[in-house]
């Protein structure tokens, strides 16, 4: 079969022929590619046809596909140990791995997702401060949980859903909406609601609206009237924890969070997820206190040998992140310099493997407001043009490009050369 027929066949018996709605290209005038294999950075369809991949399944794969380290630790875990539902070393040299090398981390629990690990941040909040009101940020998103899908980007922005069917409101009675980088309004919040607020959760670098930092002085209030109020501050790290640096994005601002959250790269690859923090409030995790949350899966052999390849790697090696931001800067560079001669609107926004090109004519994407205004339509024409010339980049204006170790001069300089071709 090739890719057309697998795509209309899957419409049977998937919704919309996926099992996550972005992969469906449902705002591309095109079927999406049906991916076979992955070698570094290129992948191949079923077709026949090679991609140079940017997008590293939505971020993990820093290593690049199928990594000889990762895949080896895969298989000889796999050989004797699969799945047991009951404690292993393998998460113990896990956890101990996480806690001694990253700041702010005392104690730390697996799970499967970066969607329950932000939700079951929020409940141990909640449980820790006996307070139920939560503050979100409007374009980032945490997940599928019902009291995140309010004013979320990712795939939620994309096609253009108000909130989410299916979400009752008293899920969402107890989520207040902030903005992005804007202290005044958070502050209003707070003189509001201070009294009811546990918890603010923040993409540190927000990915799901494209890719947008937080000011560090932004950072620094969300600290502070968390501190006055007595509420926990969250960064949400599922994207940015170990892609942006090896400690993550909170080693780039000078603020430390409460609790964070972590996915994507921490499993190699494979399904996982952890929320950490402060042993004074993880202790309040059942077994050891009254919030419980649970999972057959949490911690399971094969994800923690994979995780401990990649993250071995990346801590051994931080020359990769000094190569991830070197080719991160001649990507971006050479794109501004093609998007002026061309004059074509640009705004590109990148942090080290992370870029977003936004196709506006502003001169800042600096929020959710400012991403609502790009010209969604340019950014089509744009995408289209890329992956019909071989290139794998999200199809959608509000998502991150990804760059990994195996990203290499030529694979940046053949980009840069697809885009100087681009009609607009």
């Amino acid at each position: 079969m090739n890719n057309n027929e697998i795509f209309i066949e899957s419409k049977k018996y998937m919704p919309g022929g996926v099992n996550s709605p972005v992969r469906a290209f449902r705002d591309m005038p095109m079927n999406p590619p049906i991916i076979k294999s992955g070698n570094g950075v290129i992948i191949k369809d079923e077709d026949g046809k090679e991609y140079i991949d940017f997008v590293l399944a939505w971020g993990p794969m820093i290593l690049g596909h199928c990594d000889e380290d990762v895949v080896n630790a895969i298989k000889k875990t796999s050989a004797e140990a699969i799945a047991f539902g009951a404690p292993t070393k393998l998460e113990l040299d896990m956890a101990k791995f996480l806690c001694d090398t990253l700041d702010n981390v005392d104690m730390i629990r697996m799970v499967n997702s970066g969607t329950e690990a932000t939700m079951s941040a929020i409940k141990l909040a909640r449980g820790y401060t006996k307070k139920d009101k939560i503050i979100k940020f409007a374009g980032c998103y945490h997940g599928h949980f019902d009291g995140f899908l309010v004013e979320a980007g990712s795939g939620v922005l994309t096609e253009g859903i108000p909130g989410c069917l299916g979400v009752p409101q008293d899920s969402i009675k107890n989520t207040l909406i902030g903005e992005y980088n804007n202290e005044k309004q958070v502050e209003e919040l707070f003189l509001k609601y201070g009294d009811d607020i546990a918890a603010v959760i923040l993409e540190p670098i927000a990915g799901n609206m494209g890719v947008i930092k937080a000011n560090e002085s932004f950072a620094k209030k969300l600290r502070e009237l968390c501190d006055k109020y007595g509420a926990l501050l969250i960064f949400d790290e599922v994207m940015s924890g170990f892609r942006v640096a090896y400690k993550g994005a909170q080693s780039l601002l000078d603020v430390k969070p409460d609790l964070i959250t972590y996915a994507k790269i921490m499993g190699g690859g494979l399904p996982s997820g952890a929320y950490g923090g402060k042993r004074e409030i993880m202790e309040n995790l059942s077994p050891l206190g009254g919030v419980y949350q649970a999972g057959t899966m949490s911690g399971n052999p094969i994800v923690m040998a994979a995780g401990l390849a990649t993250l071995n790697k990346l801590y051994k090696n931080p020359s990769y992140y000094e190569h991830i931001n070197k080719m991160g800067e001649r990507l971006e560079n050479g794109l501004k310099k093609i998007a002026k001669e061309k004059n074509i609107p640009v705004v590109i926004n990148r942090q080290g493997g992370m870029l977003t090109i936004f196709f506006t004519s502003a001169s800042e994407v600096n929020k959710y407001d400012d991403v609502k205004r790009c010209d969604t339509e340019m950014f089509k024409k744009y995408c289209v043009h890329m992956i019909e010339n071989g290139f794998n980049i999200p199809p959608s204006q509000f998502e991150a490009m990804f760059l990994s170790v195996k990203h290499t001069k030529e694979h940046i300089d053949k980009f840069i050369e697809t885009f100087k071709n681009f009609r607009p």
